[in-house]
């Protein structure tokens, strides 16, 4: 049994050990900003392919308390670093400290890299590492002097699909799109709107969940060249997630956005994700919103004044939004910004609101389904 620890946005925590369960993961544990988990090298290849919320993969080598450079050293070494790390493997090292005696990120990062040649020296009979081989990415996290250590199993992060060769400005991380998508409680047999689509994201991974597509099924991972996991593993984990797929539901999504450079790139990035067929995009300000359907769910993130727009003008697209979208029957909104004074904007108090972050800003998820 192998120990993971997934990072992530702060707030998704749970729908990543939703996910992570209904994939079958053991001992399933939310923390802030990370979930841990425990499974094989199946699960280790199936989060990878098959997580839409998490930013990556991470083998959990082990933790302990480091109050000291000589606790750090002593502890780095005491880890099974042989059980990742070959002899012509290149194993860097970075990594992060908050609010720990060891403040000093650098000093970690050179004692631990000591360490762990001094672990491989020992159980290899080698003086000399080459590092030429693949690459396991040690991580290393101090937090109020407790110390994990990690390897990076994904390479790339996940929210890279590699769908959006392009984007708009400012746009949403394909992870915190599918999130917000989950979060909206979108169904294959709804019809999703938004009228503020930039590059399309937030449409695209709507369809992608309704269709049960993987995120990661057209990509790859640091992992897959790694000899401790027989490529097999990697080939059924692909095969399991393309019979899964459920491209014949009743979904539909429509995107919509003033730029037309942006409806263009929405598209091309619907075709490279697959999606096409499920997804339309238009040019249209979004005072023309005007649904096509008799029910739907709207999701959008639009401009605000910490990312495009100044205050005014975030507030006056708020009482437009409030505007067209009235409370009706068969109808739910979910808008993420970080104003606090949205509702008053908008016009009415939200359903339910949740915290989540759009990289460092602090927003909220504004639900109104009543």
């Amino acid at each position: 049994m192998i120990n993971f620890v997934v990072p992530c946005l702060l707030g998704l925590e749970g729908p990543i050990s939703d996910e992570l369960r209904a994939m079958d993961a053991q001992n399933v544990r939310a923390e802030n900003g990370r979930v841990l988990f425990s499974g094989d090298e199946h699960i280790l290849a199936r989060a990878n392919i098959c997580s839409r919320f998490s930013e990556r993969v991470q083998i959990l080598v082990g933790s302990f308390e480091a109050k000291s450079f000589e606790e750090l050293f002593q502890g780095v070494r005491s880890l099974p670093w042989e059980e990742w790390i070959g002899e012509e493997d290149a194993f860097p090292v970075k990594g992060y400290s908050i609010n720990s005696t060891l403040f000093s990120v650098s000093d970690c990062q050179s004692i631990i890299k000591k360490a762990v040649v001094e672990r491989l020296k020992k159980k290899y009979k080698s003086v000399w590492f080459e590092e030429t081989g693949a690459v396991r990415q040690i991580q290393f996290s101090i937090i109020k002097d407790s110390a994990s250590l990690l390897i990076d199993t994904s390479g790339y992060g996940l929210h890279k699909r590699g769908y959006r060769l392009e984007a708009s400005e400012a746009p949403l991380k394909e992870t915190l799109s599918a999130s917000l998508c989950y979060l909206s409680k979108l169904r294959p047999y709804h019809t999703l709107y938004d009228p503020m689509c930039g590059s399309g994201t937030i449409v695209i991974e709507g369809a992608m969940m309704a269709m049960n597509i993987a995120p990661g099924i057209k990509r790859n991972f640091s992992a897959e060249r790694w000899e401790q996991i027989c490529p097999d593993v990697w080939k059924e984990e692909r095969e399991r997630a393309k019979q899964l797929e459920k491209r014949q539901c009743d979904f539909f999504g429509y995107g919509s956005d003033i730029d037309k450079n942006a409806v263009e790139i929405a598209k091309a990035n619907a075709a490279r994700a697959g999606v096409s067929a499920k997804t339309g995009f238009d040019a249209a300000d979004i005072s023309a919103f005007s649904p096509r359907t008799d029910r739907g769910t709207v999701i959008c993130n639009p401009p605000y004044g910490e990312r495009l727009l100044n205050i005014n003008d975030a507030e006056n697209l708020y009482r437009e939004m409030g505007r067209i979208m009235p409370r009706k029957k068969g109808w739910s909104y979910s808008v993420i910004s970080p104003s606090e004074t949205f509702e008053y904007s908008f016009g009415r108090k939200s359903d339910k609101r949740r915290k989540l972050y759009n990289g460092m800003i602090k927003c909220d998820l504004y639900m109104y389904f009543k």
